[in-house]
């Protein structure tokens, strides 16, 4: 029997035990085993972690830090990520399924999750104040950006690390110490990656890690009165309680939600092109990402072959172990979710849906796989076309009407991502303006960049990420007002 590694959360510099002693048990998902615990903090342990960044960023050198040498601080980080690819991408792929392919990639120097903290690096000493020109005479009005100071940052299960640097790379660059509470359900990655940079020698108190529930640890932390801004990324419903928690004390809040994203399929697209790019839009992550493209809205006239072609080209998809170097989609991130998608799956059949293709024959006696499930026929009224159902489903409906599948894509609470497939780009370009969500892609899908902002309409949130967008989000403005000739007559007189 294998060791089961044990995680203390991270505060000041330091490795903690939980104050009440508790731990919460992460199961890999690849065969349903415990392969680590970690922390359940309580209020202890955040009263701990919000006095630690308050310190470094009021009492310790952070909040006082040029922005300059804030800069030097964020590209050691992203050297000792690239440093640790390999390490801190095998531990998110046994924490929550991942495919290494997916994020280790990614954490290598000069690509471009890592690049985030190079990004925000050169931007430190980038964001400059402006000049106001007042109407009052011997005024001078300026306007310049602070840093809030002591930051929550609420992560998601599906992607820790990715979601981490979008957030985390911009607030330190700000001048903000961080709070982050990772998923109770993929917390291990968050916490190796706080051994990781440990070797970028940041300040005491600046980076912070607490573990645990969301009503237990999340709200509470949020809620803290020395916490001065939220930045949120998970579901509607965890979102709509964050706000809410936020809102006791006023405190602002970025949050990118769920979605429901509409791919819209017209007449003249290339057919292998859009099959190809609709399937990695969705099923390498087993749809457990907030912008698949699971809607998928095919033009009548080409609707038979493109499904077809869907359903032939998934097929061969290869489910496992995601260590398994062969292996193109892994399992679901864990139990409860795996649980919850195979009962969206069920409903789906029961009311009526055709299924083309059933994923539920990929299911094991070990591990949390579901393959491939595609529904034609599905109105858009549905349950399952509104429904986010965060695994490897989509849903087909033809249309007729360019006006009408612009309005089908656009009747849902979300707006988070679309897609549009077509060889008319100005008609492309045209729906794109017409389309109400955050991200639009055009014969592709699934592209990000750290300089380009990413984010959510209606209920897929509010706020934006990376760019300058990214930065300014973790900023507040202040206007000073200052008298070139100091004269004040007696207001009574």
């Amino acid at each position: 029997m294998s060791m089961i590694k044990s995680y203390k959360y991270f505060v000041g510099n330091a490795w903690h035990d939980p104050a009440e002693g508790g731990y919460i048990e992460s199961e890999n998902p690849a065969n349903g085993r415990v392969w680590a615990r970690f922390p359940d903090c309580r209020e202890a342990d955040i009263s701990r972690a919000v006095a630690a960044a308050k310190s470094a960023f009021y009492d310790g050198p952070w909040g006082r830090m040029q922005p300059a040498e804030r800069g030097r601080f964020l590209r050691r980080m992203g050297d000792a990520i690239s440093k640790h690819a390999d390490r801190l991408g095998e531990v998110e792929t046994r924490d929550n399924g991942k495919l290494p392919s997916m994020i280790t990639p990614a954490l290598r120097e000069g690509a471009w999750l890592v690049d985030s903290f190079h990004y925000y690096a050169g931007m430190c000493d980038k964001f400059e104040g402006r000049v106001i020109p007042a109407e009052a005479p011997d005024m001078h009005n300026y306007v310049k950006w602070e840093p809030f100071g002591v930051v929550a940052q609420i992560l998601p299960w599906n992607s820790p690390l990715g979601t981490l640097f979008w957030k985390l790379a911009p607030c330190l660059a700000a001048g903000n110490t961080v709070v982050m509470k990772p998923s109770e359900q993929s917390s291990c990655s968050t916490l190796e990656l706080m051994d990781v940079l440990l070797e970028a020698d940041l300040p005491p108190g600046v980076l912070n890690v607490i573990t645990g529930y969301g009503p237990t640890t999340a709200a509470p932390l949020i809620e803290h009165p020395a916490v001065r801004m939220i930045s949120f990324t998970g579901g509607t419903a965890g979102g709509r309680a964050a706000a809410v928690a936020a809102a006791q004390t006023v405190k602002p809040v970025v949050m990118e939600l769920g979605g429901k994203s509409p791919q819209i399929v017209l007449p003249d697209a290339d057919l292998d092109l859009t099959v190809n790019g609709v399937a990695a839009g969705i099923f390498p992550p087993g749809g457990q990402s907030c912008i698949s493209g699971s809607r998928l809205l095919v033009h009548r006239d080409v609707i038979e072959p493109f499904s077809e072609r869907l359903v032939q080209i998934v097929k061969k998809a290869r489910l496992g172990d995601p260590l398994d170097p062969s292996t193109q989609i892994g399992p679901m991130a864990n139990r409860a979710h795996y649980e919850s998608v195979l009962k969206r799956i069920a409903a789906a059949e029961a009311a009526g849906h055709r299924l083309l293709l059933d994923g539920r024959n990929a299911c094991r006696d070990e591990g949390y796989y579901i393959g491939p499930t595609i529904f034609a026929d599905v109105p858009n009224s549905a349950e399952l076309a509104q429904t986010e159902v965060f695994g490897p489903v989509v849903s087909t409906e033809a249309w007729e009407d360019e006006a009408e599948v612009i309005k089908t894509a656009n009747d849902t609470v979300y707006g988070l991502a679309a897609g549009i497939w077509t060889r008319d780009v100005t008609k492309a370009m045209r729906m794109a303006d017409q389309i109400e969500a955050g991200t639009v892609y055009i014969n592709n899908y699934f592209n990000a960049a750290t300089q380009s902002p990413v984010g959510g309409y209606k209920q897929s949130g509010y706020g934006r990420e990376n760019g300058w967008d990214g930065m300014r989000a973790f900023l507040q403005t202040k206007s000073v007002w200052l008298s070139l000739n100091p004269h004040q007559p007696d207001p009574f007189a």
